[in-house]
C-alpha cells in the first residue's frame, strides 16, 4: 500500500557528509510525517530526524548541529543531509513514512510504511 524507497548510503571518514533520499509511493496520497531511523548492530532503532506536513522538524539530541531533515512535499520525498559524520552514526538508515491514503479494504484511512534501508558506514 505503501511503498518507502530510500538511497545514498556509503562509505565516508570521518568528518565527511552524505545525503540519504527517500521518496513515499502507493495509495498514500496525503503524507503527515516522514522520518528517518537508525539502527546499529546489537542496538535499538531509533528516531534520527522527522518532519511534518507543516515543516516542522524534530532531532535526536546527538546529531543537533550536524544533520537537517527536507522534505518535498510535492513528490512525498524527505532528505537527511549528514555532515560532520562520526563512527557513531554508523547503522542502517530507514526512512518510515506515515499519512492519509486507501487501505486495503478500500477505505481511506492511516498508512505507514517502511523503506528497506540503506547502509552508512563511517570510517576512522
Amino acid at each position: 500500500q505503501v511503498r518507502v524507497v530510500e538511497s545514498g548510503g556509503g562509505l565516508v571518514q570521518v568528518g565527511g557528509s552524505l545525503r540519504l533520499s527517500c521518496a513515499a509511493s502507493g495509495s498514500i496520497f496525503s503524507i503527515n510525517a516522514m522520518g528517518w531511523y537508525r539502527q546499529a548492530p546489537g542496538k535499538q532503532r531509533e528516531l534520527v530526524a522527522a518532519v511534518t506536513s507543516s515543516g516542522s522538524t524534530d532531532y535526536t539530541d546527538s546529531v543537533k548541529g550536524r544533520f537537517t531533515i527536507s522534505r518535498d512535499n510535492a513528490n512525498n520525498a524527505v532528505y537527511l543531509q549528514m555532515n560532520s559524520l562520526r563512527p557513531e552514526d554508523t547503522a542502517v538508515y530507514y526512512c518510515h513514512a506515515e499519512g492519509l491514503g486507501i487501505t486495503s479494504t478500500q477505505e481511506m484511512g492511516i498508512l505507514s510504511g517502511w523503506g528497506q534501508g540503506t547502509q552508512v558506514t563511517v570510517s576512522s
